[in-house]
């Protein structure tokens, strides 16, 4: 298994994708499908009182079969995968962008 440049708990940088630029903590690595997911909370919505999938980085819908603690069902937003290349540690990121001023 190749060595991986991030691993649980670090804080990363989104660098591609629909969420550039947004930051957080990775809470799972998956080696096999190459992809970490991060928390699912983001600074620059967490002033704005929005729906509960803008405050995460890769929104992915889930629903819920009903139960005796849902009894309707009902959908949540659940935090997607990114893939690991998509990612940077926030140390490497603040570094790179303070030589280029």
């Amino acid at each position: 298994m190749p060595k991986r440049h991030v691993k649980k708990g670090d804080e990363v940088v989104v660098i591609a994708g629909s969420g550039k630029g947004r930051r957080g903590k990775i809470t799972s690595v998956s080696p096999a499908r190459g992809s970490v997911v991060l928390e699912g909370t983001d600074d620059r919505s967490r002033d704005k009182e929005k729906d509960e999938r803008d405050r995460l980085v890769r929104p992915v819908q889930h629903f819920l079969r009903k139960s005796q603690q849902s009894p309707q069902g009902g959908v949540i937003w659940l935090e997607g995968p990114i893939h690991i290349s998509n990612v940077m540690k926030v140390e490497a990121y603040d570094a790179g962008r303070s030589k280029k001023r």
